[in-house]
């Protein structure tokens, strides 16, 4: 009995033990959340502007630099003039870029353009300023005709199209010599219609806009000794002056005078002179108690 009983008290020790032991052991699973893949933000666009001639300009550049070439070679030269326009290191319009002294080809500004040439240049123009590029050209913003060879260190090659052969200046430790350029998806192109030359711009510039014209809600009043008014054409005729008399004159009675009879002769007699004053003042009538009236007696007219 009592060995059976150290046996199941052993037993019972042995199953304890493992069972704090199998605790111990086991890892807990835990739930994993899954992770959802975040793109990262990019910032506001960097907005430049150009004109109609700022596309001329760039259309030039590509047509010959690229020796006439193809799309692809257009698209190489191009990227070029906007990678050093958006660097901050050129001047600041695509017209200043290609007109630049001794960078481009001479006469770049200046040459004749061929007509059969236009189309596939207005292509390649607005493709670059609605913001493509070519995929192999990067921050390139130097190249030289194809086949040269110069004994420098810094030039890395990116890109060969167009004849010419696209570099960039990158140090022994592979960092740009240059300010890089601005990414095409960080760059908005603003064209400004009516300006033959380019607009002067800023690389933080936003699209212009016009100015507003205040006008002043007093009006100032200038005095006009002899004004004119202008009147509309009518089909009466209208008095270009009315007179305006100085004086009004006042009625007045009519004025007392004297008449004589008449002569013998049948001649007229001289009335009396009219009085000077143009304000006659009536007179009344004199009376006369017991004198007759004869002929040739004055009459008064009042």
């Amino acid at each position: 009995m009592r060995a059976q009983r150290k046996f199941g008290a052993c037993l019972s020790g042995l199953l304890i033990v493992g069972l704090a032991a199998t605790g111990c052991t086991t890892t807990q699973k835990t739930t994993t959340t899954p992770r959802t893949a975040t793109k990262p933000i990019r910032g506001a666009k960097v907005t430049y502007n150009y004109t109609a001639k700022d596309k001329d300009c760039l259309e030039r550049a590509m047509y010959f630099e690229s020796e006439r070439s193809d799309p692809r070679g257009y698209m190489a030269v191009g990227t070029v003039v906007m990678n050093r326009l958006t660097s901050g290191a050129y001047p600041g319009t695509i017209c200043g870029v290609v007109s630049q002294e001794k960078q481009f080809a001479p006469g770049v500004m200046s040459k004749e353009v061929k007509d059969q040439a236009k189309p596939d240049l207005d292509t390649a123009a607005a493709a670059i300023l609605r913001g493509e590029r070519h995929p192999d050209v990067k921050d390139a913003m130097f190249f030289h005709t194809q086949g040269l060879r110069f004994p420098y260190d810094n030039m890395h090659y990116v890109a060969y199209a167009g004849g010419n052969a696209f570099y960039e200046k990158r140090g022994r430790d592979g960092e740009l010599q240059t300010p890089a350029p601005l990414p095409a998806y960080e760059v908005a192109m603003n064209y400004v219609p009516g300006q033959g030359m380019s607009a002067t711009q800023s690389p933080f510039m936003l699209p212009e806009t016009q100015p507003i014209q205040q006008v002043s809600s007093v009006a100032a009043f200038t005095p006009v000794s002899n004004p004119t008014v202008m009147m509309p054409a009518a089909t009466t005729a209208i008095p270009t002056a009315a007179y305006i008399p100085a004086v009004v004159p006042i009625p007045t009675p009519p004025p007392t005078f004297i008449s004589t009879p008449l002569s013998d002769d049948n001649t007229a007699a001289t009335p009396a002179p009219e009085p000077i004053s143009t304000t006659v003042i009536p007179q009344p009538r004199p009376e006369l108690l017991g004198t007759s009236f004869s002929a040739k007696s004055p009459r008064i007219r009042g």
